[in-house]
Formats: structure tokens, C-alpha cells, sequence
């Protein structure tokens, strides 16, 4: 796993969402992308895995496997952990810390799995392990075959870097650039996020048309690696920045707590992206299509894990429909809830929908509309 070698790169994501996130690697040219549960795979080099970082919006980490042997004893596995070239990536100056699962294996306890394996790094590099490190090894052992990996995101990878304001239930960037992608939005036409909350979707689908790389404003964990060059990444990513455009669209977000609307507004001039998007205080009810081609109108209701009164919520998702249906003739709408029959209140004309997505401790679904008539 030196600079020169390839490996394979696992990229996170929610379950249930592998395939649009398969969809995006392919975009951007990964070598060998592959669905796989709670992921997608793809082979490449240190390169890639700084570039995946980087630009890949739908991912929440960027793990980097390092080696994977059979075992079935802690003394085992600790021998086996000692003769692997761990400071080809790792730094002797830089603490780590160990993460382990294990599952129908004989070695059945975790803590005692990360006790040998941060034994074994220790032995060789003579660094130190610290709970709140950037570099994480992360053990899984599952029917007795040990993989061990290296986290190279370093925190999640919807923390972009700029959003110092959230709302009490925002949407997590990763999970919003991947609704954007299913509902076949890719930067070229207007988007309105009529409850926008701190702007996540707006913000996003302005910096997937100006072309902003997703990571370019934020650390990563694999700076910390043996394996970094830091002339390298600052090439790469002044290039990515530089690829930037002025889009030709509009991003349109409205709520109706001005709170909200100060929150968006902040965090779309932290992002770059304040000079294409608007936001204003507006419920529902005044709420318009803006002038221009139609696209994309994008909302995350509340649902009644945070309003709790189903019959409010009908009302509210009725009015939301109506007004849609009334107003935004030639735009495809897409929605997100908990439960279908909110979805059927809009009398919006929602396909069937795709499987539920794990978010804030919800399973959320994706309601998608074609161009209204």
C-alpha cells in the first residue's frame, strides 16, 4: 500500500443509496466503481483517494483498505498485525486510534481486537494512540476474516467546511446531493427549496452547477498519512477550485422563520455561492415560481417526529401541494418523508418511490414528481 500501489477504496454512504452514489463515482471517472452494501468500491492510488475526498458529494467517508488475513486468535492477530508495513502509511509523529467489530468470528470481543492491533503499531512505529486522533484504523472481523482499513475523511464528509448555522432538523449535504442526483438534477436548470431550513439544498445544487468541489474548504484526515504530499493535494485541489463557473440558473430558498432565511443566507456566503442564490421569508401559501425555465422544486417537510399533530401535518402537506400544482406548471418535484400517506396528501403525482434512507434516526423516503402539467 505504498504511494505507487493500488488498493481498493470504500466509499460510504446510506444504505439504500448505493446505486445513485455508484452513479457519481462513474461521473467522475473512478477506476472499477462497484455497488456494494453500504457502498461503492473502486480501485486506484493515494491520488485517488485525496481526489475522492475531494469531489464525490454523496459519500460520507473515504476508507482505504490495508490488508486482510484470516485469524481466529487475538495472538494471531496481533502476529499478523505486527509484519504489515504500517509506516509505509502511517507517521511516527502523528497519534492514531483503533476501531473494532467483530461478528461470528471466534475473536469475539472488539476491544480486546483494537487493544492488539494498536499494540502491534505501537511496537513498530513507537507513536502514541489518542481517543480524539484524525487518523482512525478501523478492524472489522467478520466469520474470521480480519480487514483492516484507514479512515481518510477524518470527520463526516457533510461537514463541508462552512455551514456555521443549522436548523433543529437539517439535512446532511451527503444525503441532499444524492435526492439532487436521483431526481435528475445535474446543474443545468433552477432549483426552489420552499422550507429551507439552513439552506442545504439550495447551497448544494449551487455548488454542483458552478462546480465547486465539495471538500475544498476542509481538512481531511489523510494529511495526516505517511503517504501525503502536500504539494500534490494543493495542486489538485487549486485545480478543482479553479474549474469553478458562473452558472446560468438561480437557487431559490424560502421559509417562513426569518431565522431560518438569516441561516441560509450566512451559509451560502461562506460557501461562495451567495451570488446565484436568494432566499426570503415566505410560507407556503406565498410561495411562486420564479422568472425562467422551469426545474426543480426540492423540499424536506417536517414530518411528525418533530411536529407530532398528524392532522396539522395533512394540512400543511395538502396546502404545499396545492400550491405547487397551481403554480409550477413544467417543474418535477421531489419530497422527502417518513410516511407515504403525508407524500398522498399533496395530490402531487409521485411515482413509486425508492427504499427508505436512514437519516437523524428516521427512515426517510424520496418522493419524485415528473413535469407537471
Amino acid at each position: 500500500m505504498a504511494k505507487g500501489d493500488d488498493f481498493e477504496i470504500f466509499l460510504a454512504t446510506a444504505p439504500g443509496l448505493e446505486s445513485v452514489l455508484c452513479d457519481e463515482v462513474k461521473a467522475n471517472g473512478f477506476r472499477a466503481p462497484k455497488a456494494v452494501p453500504g457502498g461503492v468500491t473502486i480501485e486506484g492510488r493515494w491520488h485517488d483517494v485525496w481526489r475522492a475526498n475531494l469531489v464525490i458529494r454523496g459519500a460520507s467517508r473515504v476508507i482505504a483498505r490495508f490488508a486482510t488475513f484470516r485469524t481466529t486468535e487475538l495472538a494471531d492477530l496481533e502476529k499478523r498485525a505486527r509484519a504489515l508495513p504500517w509506516a509505509k502509511v502511517l507517521r511516527a509523529d502523528r497519534p492514531f486510534r483503533v476501531e473494532a467489530t467483530c461478528s461470528r468470528s471466534r475473536i469475539y470481543h472488539s476491544g480486546a481486537a483494537a487493544e492488539r492491533i494498536q499494540t502491534a503499531i505501537q511496537s513498530i512505529l513507537g507513536t502514541r494512540s489518542a481517543d480524539d486522533a484524525s487518523v482512525t484504523i478501523k478492524v472489522r472481523i467478520e466469520n474470521n476474516l480480519c480487514a483492516l482499513s484507514i479512515d481518510t475523511s477524518g470527520e463526516l464528509l457533510h461537514k463541508r467546511g462552512f455551514k456555521e448555522a443549522v436548523s433543529k432538523a437539517p439535512m446532511r449535504e451527503t444525503l441532499a446531493a444524492l435526492f439532487l442526483r436521483q431526481c435528475g438534477f445535474g446543474g443545468h436548470e433552477p432549483v426552489i427549496d420552499p422550507m429551507c431550513g439552513s439552506g442545504t439544498f439550495v447551497i448544494e445544487a449551487a455548488e454542483i452547477a458552478a462546480r465547486l468541489p465539495p471538500g475544498r474548504a476542509r481538512r481531511f484526515a489523510f494529511e495526516e498519512l505517511a503517504t501525503f504530499d502536500a504539494d500534490a493535494w494543493q495542486q489538485l485541489r487549486s485545480a478543482r477550485v479553479a474549474g469553478a463557473v458562473m452558472p446560468a440558473d438561480r437557487y431559490f430558498g424560502s421559509d417562513r422563520d426569518a431565522g431560518a432565511v438569516a441561516m441560509s443566507r450566512e451559509n451560502a456566503e461562506r460557501a461562495g455561492v451567495a451570488a446565484f442564490t436568494e432566499f426570503r421569508q415566505c410560507a407556503v401559501s406565498g410561495l411562486a415560481a420564479p422568472a425562467g425555465r422551469p426545474g426543480l422544486v426540492i423540499v424536506n417537510p417536517p414530518y411528525g417526529a418533530r411536529i407530532g399533530d398528524k392532522a396539522k401535518l395533512i394540512a400543511l402537506y395538502r396546502s404545499l401541494g396545492q400550491t405547487v400544482r397551481e403554480r409550477f406548471a413544467g417543474w418535477r418535484v421531489g419530497l422527502i418523508t417518513i410516511d407515504a400517506s403525508l407524500a398522498k396528501a399533496t395530490g402531487l403525482p409521485f411515482a413509486p418511490p425508492g427504499p427508505p434512507v436512514a437519516h437523524g434516526g428516521l427512515r426517510v423516503t424520496l418522493f419524485r414528481a415528473g413535469r407537471l402539467s
